[in-house]
């Protein structure tokens, strides 16, 4: 099934912000990660933290609210919540590496069977530096990986990553718009598929091993 560009990020952003617990502090990689904060429901108090220096990181501005002086790490213009704080650089990350992000959600490359990450460079192509995302995936307790199930036609779940790495054996779980894998010491788990795709959709877009739970498999007959 074809879906719009629109209609594939909402769909990730909207089936992450599920993952999302009451109380967490939660990192969010630039592009399409920055949009889980649209969804995560009222009664749900998540603070998301942007490593370019602030806390409490709200949902997307009207465009009539926009405050240029208010970004995320990518440039964005975001929203407040009541409680937010804003700090340097050094803060933002002393918070990273010291173990007291619950969750980060970025973006990938390609992510693997083991668990493996590669998101910041593609050999040949000019990238500015890694960012964020090395400490990131070594520092949150645990890391969603929000990202399309295909480049350009291209499979991004492989049994191993062939691009050079931000982390290896981190990623816990992988969100697409056909699918959500989990990622266990035995193989990638295939936890849900997204009813608009088929079983065969989701297995034939993917190189890596499967370990697909006898009750996906009987809903897909």
């Amino acid at each position: 099934m074809e879906l719009s560009k629109e209609k594939t990020r909402e769909i990730i952003a909207r089936r992450v912000a599920q993952e999302l617990q009451e109380g967490d502090y939660v990192t969010l990689g630039i592009g399409l990660p920055t949009e889980v904060a649209n969804y995560v429901p009222e009664n749900v108090h998540v603070m998301f933290q942007s490593e370019n220096g602030l806390i409490g990181v709200g949902s997307k501005p009207e465009p009539d609210k926009v405050d240029p002086k208010i970004t995320n790490a990518g440039g964005m213009p975001v929203t407040i919540k009541q409680g937010a704080a804003f700090f340097d650089s050094q803060m933002s990350f002393a918070m990273i590496r010291g173990g007291h992000v619950d969750a980060t959600v970025l973006g990938a490359l390609q992510v693997d069977q083991e668990g493996n990450i590669a998101n910041w460079l593609v050999p040949g192509v000019f990238a500015p530096g890694m960012g964020g995302a090395m400490d990131l995936v070594v520092g949150a307790k645990k890391v969603i990986v929000a990202m399309e199930h295909l480049a350009k036609n291209q499979v991004k779940i492989l049994k191993k990553c062939t691009l050079p790495l931000t982390a290896a054996h981190e990623v816990d779980l992988i969100v697409t718009e056909r699918c959500v894998l989990k990622v266990e010491p035995e193989g990638l788990v295939l936890q849900e598929i997204n009813p608009l795709f088929s079983l065969e959709d989701v297995t034939s877009t993917i190189e890596a091993e499967l370990i697909i739970p006898d009750d996906l498999l009987q809903a897909a007959v």
